[in-house]
């Protein structure tokens, strides 16, 4: 493969990772389920959903917790392009929470739910690149939220 078409793919699955932190802090989350391959699995220590379908309706139950400020904040990204059609990534990702007022405009916090990776397996579909497998791997959390 040529380095330009190397850059295209790992563009585009950054941009996957991006926009699903995105979508699920700016009150939009169901469109998430978008970003997921019919097939797609996503895997935590809570649960694991099983195809497109089933992450959409998790992500639609988030959107609804209108009272839930969040930030999904993702740096040290590593993507290896493993051909012209799929790739893995692992992505550092920092979260910060808080339920409270729904007109509020600022959260207090006192430091990051959690930090943790996420670790992609990304396929391109006749609709562009998605997400086949994410897990996502909690390394700190806060203490006493047991999640």
């Amino acid at each position: 493969m040529q380095d330009i078409e190397l850059s295209a793919i790992e563009r585009s699955c950054a941009r996957l990772v991006t926009l699903y932190c995105h979508l699920i802090d700016h009150g939009t989350a169901a469109q998430a389920g978008d970003l997921f391959s019919e097939d797609a699995v996503w895997i935590s220590r809570e649960k694991v959903m099983n195809g497109r379908a089933e992450i959409t309706q998790s992500f639609a139950a988030r959107e609804a917790n209108a009272g839930r400020m969040s930030r999904h904040v993702c740096s040290t990204s590593l993507l290896d392009v493993r051909g012209p059609t799929e790739a893995r990534g692992v992505t550092y990702l920092t979260l910060y929470r808080d339920d409270g007022a729904l007109d509020r405009r600022v959260s207090q916090v006192r430091g990051p739910a959690m930090v943790g990776e996420y670790r992609d397996h990304f396929v391109l579909t006749e609709v562009g690149w998605r997400i086949q497998r994410r897990e996502v791997i909690i390394d700190f959390i806060v203490a006493g939220e047991g999640r």
